[in-house]
């Protein structure tokens, strides 16, 4: 029988992990220790790229905490595909943490990974990137470009207002052409929301229905440009009503192409990711988490 890796790398972010987020980090080690973990903190990527290329480390490797936000567990995913990963909730929103049950506590993250219990779940990839979460094109992404352009350091939620305000003011609304697996004729709308998991800023329930580990991508596809309908359609998901609504597509997919007469932004789980055209396609049980072993997960 084989011995139980032992190693424990975490990918913490620099600003997420400071102050007393630091002294949660350097908790968290001390609980790992304590159960005969073998913790090492990374705050360079480079530096734990390099560690994971040695073959003694990446045998003994039981998983790798992303410790920070969705940002960092999305940047851990595609740095480092192939390993189970814990998250130990350190952001804004930590909403894949929420989703899978997860607190920002050392107990309780140390627990988890003695326990050993994985769920695995889809991921997709925009283009070369791969989420987990969800993504989008329009109105939503447009807000998430400005908020980091104007970015002096941390962002909260309360960053969002004035882009928001500034983009009702300023954005004009680009068709977008929406092709599903193998269909040649596109859907048509001005927004598009993607959903892996259903967790979302502020808990708004986009698509209630998306699984995660179905193989799909739910979409909901808003057709009427404008700020007032914007400003409806943000009433209207916030009542959880929109999916009802005439001008709403709600439909699931494997594989989306993207296009758009003029380049539209796109965003990632919050980041920028570029602009139109793109292509999202499904991965199914591309990654494995660590989760409560009662199965108690948001999901």
């Amino acid at each position: 029988m084989e011995p139980t890796p032992r190693r424990v790398p975490i990918q913490f972010n620099p600003t997420s992990g400071s102050g007393w987020k630091h002294r949660k980090l350097l908790e968290l080690v001390r609980q790992l220790r304590s159960a005969s973990l073998q913790p090492r903190l990374f705050s360079r990527r480079e530096r734990l790229t390099a560690w994971l290329e040695r073959p003694e480390n990446r045998q003994d490797c039981r998983c790798i905490i992303a410790a920070g936000g969705d940002g960092t567990v999305g940047d851990v995913l595609n740095r480092y595909p192939g390993l189970p990963v814990a998250i130990f909730p350190l952001g804004t929103e930590n909403l894949l943490a929420k989703f899978l049950g997860i607190r920002s506590s050392p107990e309780q993250v140390t627990d988890l990974i003695v326990a050993g219990k994985l769920r695995p779940l889809d991921l997709c990839t925009l283009n070369d990137t791969r989420f987990a979460i969800m993504a989008s094109c329009g109105f939503d992404a447009a807000v998430v470009h400005r908020t980091h352009a104007a970015r002096t350091g941390h962002i909260t939620q309360l960053s969002y207002l004035w882009p928001t305000w500034q983009t009702l003011r300023q954005y004009r609304y680009p068709p977008l052409r929406l092709f599903l697996d193998d269909a040649e004729t596109p859907l048509t709308g001005v927004l598009a929301e993607f959903v892996n998991v259903a967790a979302y800023a502020l808990g708004l329930p986009v698509a209630r229905s998306a699984r995660g580990d179905d193989g799909l991508i739910d979409v909901r596809l808003f057709q009427q440009p404008s700020a007032f309908h914007m400003i409806r359609y943000c009433y209207k998901v916030f009542r959880g009503t929109h999916e009802s609504l005439p001008d709403v597509i709600s439909i699931r997919a494997s594989r989306i192409r993207v296009e758009s007469d003029e380049p539209v932004p796109v965003q990632i789980d919050g980041d920028p990711a570029g602009w139109t055209p793109t292509e999202i396609r499904v991965l199914p049980a591309a990654a494995e988490f660590v989760v409560p072993p009662n199965g108690s997960t948001g999901g």
